[in-house]
């Protein structure tokens, strides 16, 4: 348990930075001509298939592993203390990671097809990427409901039995309703989304590797006494 509660809270401390690179990259580096020609577009996305690659790849494939791990982690602490809100919220984070895998696969494979259509047509080459960017985009790009129900029932099942700070609950509590209401096509939900699960996966990480230490401080001292 403990070596799973460190590698829970590495897992999501690492999401984060992957967020703040996601972040960076497509707000700093990414510069998509989104109002060029589609021969423009598809360009630009021949030119960049390479970052364009290595980004999804950290942004889904990795991301889903340590995913995987925060999944497994907070579902052996919560499951002897509240055993049904933790079992459906881990199975929301399970088709979380699945989603998340299947999107990251798609936009890599994809984005290969799509470029080598341009051979064959630049008009088939872009309705195929605007094909598969919209698979991507609703599996786990622009649609967050799974990983908002995730967060939701985790920071309720956290909340019920006294476990972290109540204000990380509380924040859970908000950042797992944003994920729901990405239901709305709106994109500010997105961001809020993913701004605020920043700030959750630091905290639950930073407190998951705190209790490691304090279990081992106890331990410690248990042994001074005998």
């Amino acid at each position: 348990m403990k070596a799973l509660n460190r590698v829970a809270g590495i897992s999501a401390i690492c999401m984060a930075l992957l967020y703040i690179i996601a972040f960076i990259f497509f707000g700093f580096v990414w510069s998509f001509p989104s109002g060029g020609s589609p021969a423009e577009k598809m360009n630009f996305l021949v030119e960049n298939q390479f970052s364009f690659n290595v980004i999804y790849t950290l942004m889904y494939l990795v991301f889903a592993i340590f995913l995987c791990c925060m999944v497994v982690g907070l579902y052996e602490r919560f499951k002897g203390k509240s055993p049904a809100i933790t079992s459906i919220g881990s199975l929301f984070g399970a088709i979380w990671v699945g989603l998340v895998i299947a999107s990251g696969m798609i936009a890599n494979i994809g984005l290969a097809y799509a470029v080598s259509l341009m051979e064959v047509s630049l008009e088939k080459a872009f309705d195929a990427w605007g094909i598969i960017y919209l698979m991507v985009e609703s599996l786990g790009g622009g649609n967050e409901l799974v990983g908002g129900l995730w967060v939701l029932l985790i920071s309720i099942a956290a909340l019920r039995v006294g476990v972290f700070s109540r204000y990380l609950n509380i924040l859970g509590l908000f950042v797992g309703m944003a994920g729901i209401a990405t239901t709305y096509p709106d994109e500010i939900f997105t961001e809020i989304f993913g701004i605020t699960q920043i700030g959750w996966f630091i905290w639950i990480g930073v407190s998951l590797l705190g209790r490691e230490s304090e279990s081992k401080d106890w331990q410690l001292a248990k042994v001074a006494k005998v």
